[in-house]
């Protein structure tokens, strides 16, 4: 499935850059209030990870580092959530995130399934590697995939309409 979409690479010399990362992460706060209402719905879906990826998919990594960085800590400040010990690790993973989905859509300029599932079991790999360097354990990690796979396929089927279809 491959979809002709507008992919953008913003500069932080542009306004637009900032507009949309503040778009993404008042999306963040929304989005995960609603999953949170589900049972464990926060680790199932990862809500933050879906608007992240779409985010850095469709206007570039810097507008994705940017919702990647401030996402979690605007989340914490006004919700008191994620955790401040888990803190660190989201943001490393949603950064990590953005970077690959933000250097995979400007090197393919195209939205595929298939990139999109690349881009998130890329993300999940470095991410799992970077949260055993701060943590020293992978229940964390293996629970991300073994609970967190509704969400892994929510993030590329997501994200691909919300960048074949913003």
């Amino acid at each position: 499935m491959e979809a002709s979409a507008r992919l953008y690479t913003f500069t932080y010399a542009e306004t637009k850059t900032y507009l949309w990362a503040a778009v993404f992460v008042a999306c963040n706060l929304v989005l995960p209030q609603v999953f949170h209402l589900i049972p464990q719905g926060g680790i199932i879906f990862a809500p933050l990870s879906l608007v992240i990826l779409a985010g850095a998919y469709k206007f570039g990594w810097r507008v994705g580092l940017i919702a990647a960085l401030a996402s979690p800590l605007v989340n914490h400040l006004l919700t008191g959530m994620p955790a401040w010990d888990v803190l660190p690790v989201m943001t490393l993973k949603l950064t990590v995130l953005a970077l690959v989905a933000g250097f995979t859509a400007q090197h393919f300029r195209e939205v595929t399934l298939p990139l999109l599932a690349g881009v998130v079991l890329a993300s999940m790999l470095i991410g799992g590697l970077g949260e055993l360097a701060l943590t020293g354990g992978i229940e964390a990690t293996v629970q991300d995939v073994t609970i967190g796979w509704p969400g892994m396929l929510l993030q590329v089927i997501g994200a691909y309409l919300v960048c074949k279809y913003l």
